[in-house]
């Protein structure tokens, strides 16, 4: 179990950073002109990734799920990347934070996983970090105009991205991770292909660099999260996912000179704490089960 914990810690940083570099190219190009060179850019990794594991050719039922999978990332991906560009990023990060709830939800629902007390406190706990850190933030009517349109696309990202992460724990342990991450990138990149062509910018030979490193984190992180999915319940992994603040602070300092103030801190120690309490909770019932 702790493994998966630490995994899926690596991979929400991989991506926070990722997320970091998406907010400082969306004043240059069209939101999903960056989700398809995103994408596109990480298919190329997949395929190396795939290349060098050899896990076969995919069954019929592998193509349909991860195909399923992928129209639930290209929303995840599109509306995420909106929303950063109309939002400041701890305030995008923070109402992210809503897709462990939701997570929690899917996988009782979907997978037939036991929603426990010590899961619920958690969630509990991680959200009234949550808002301690933004609360203040979201109410205080600071937003530009779009914000609105940002905060709805913001709570869409988090419902598909909780959807598409119990469907990848439904197939974590039945298809090839490298396969995984190959549809999640391919996919998207095809169905993005029209939309990108039609408000297209030609990027600079700078940002096209940028790009790839984007695509390099986006499945370095999720080949890491398949992983972690892989070995243990969606649930309990729900609460993980608020350490993506911790990292939020820290690429937020250093990209956009974001300062965090006594209540982020205050927030920061309450979502660790959850996240402790569940993982120890966890393991006490499951010390006979392997990682």
């Amino acid at each position: 179990m702790m493994h998966a914990v630490l995994l899926a810690v690596v991979a929400d940083g991989l991506l926070s950073l990722m997320d970091a570099l998406v907010k400082s190219v969306t004043s240059r190009y069209p939101t999903f002109e960056i989700a398809f060179l995103r994408f596109a850019s990480g298919s190329i990794w997949a395929s190396l990734l795939l290349a060098v594991t050899q896990p076969g050719w995919p069954a019929r039922e592998t193509i349909i799920y991860n195909g399923t999978r992928s129209i639930l990332v290209v929303i995840t991906g599109v509306t995420f990347f909106y929303a950063l560009s109309q939002l400041p990023l701890a305030d995008t990060v923070a109402l992210s934070f809503l897709s462990p709830m939701f997570i929690a939800l899917f996988g009782g629902l979907i997978l037939r996983e036991r929603v426990d007390g010590r899961i619920a406190l958690a969630l509990a706990i991680g959200l009234a970090g949550m808002l301690l850190i933004a609360g203040g933030k979201i109410g205080g009517g600071t937003y530009e105009s779009g914000a609105i349109l940002g905060v709805a696309a913001c709570l869409i990202s988090a419902v598909s991205y909780a959807m598409a992460l119990v469907l990848l724990r439904a197939r974590a342990q039945r298809d090839p991770l490298p396969m995984i991450v190959f549809f999640q990138n391919l996919g998207p990149m095809f169905l993005l292909t029209p939309a990108a062509m039609l408000v297209w910018v030609t990027p600079t030979a700078g940002d096209l660099g940028l790009f790839v490193i984007l695509g390099l984190l986006g499945v370095a992180g999720h080949y890491l999260l398949a992983l972690a999915f892989a070995r243990a319940e969606a649930a309990r992994l729900a609460p993980i996912q608020y350490t993506s603040l911790v990292w939020a602070v820290v690429f937020g300092y250093l990209f956009f000179g974001e300062v965090p103030g006594l209540s982020t801190w205050l927030g920061a120690g309450l979502i660790v704490l959850g996240t402790i309490f569940t993982q120890r909770g966890a393991l006490r019932p499951k010390a006979a089960q392997k990682d």
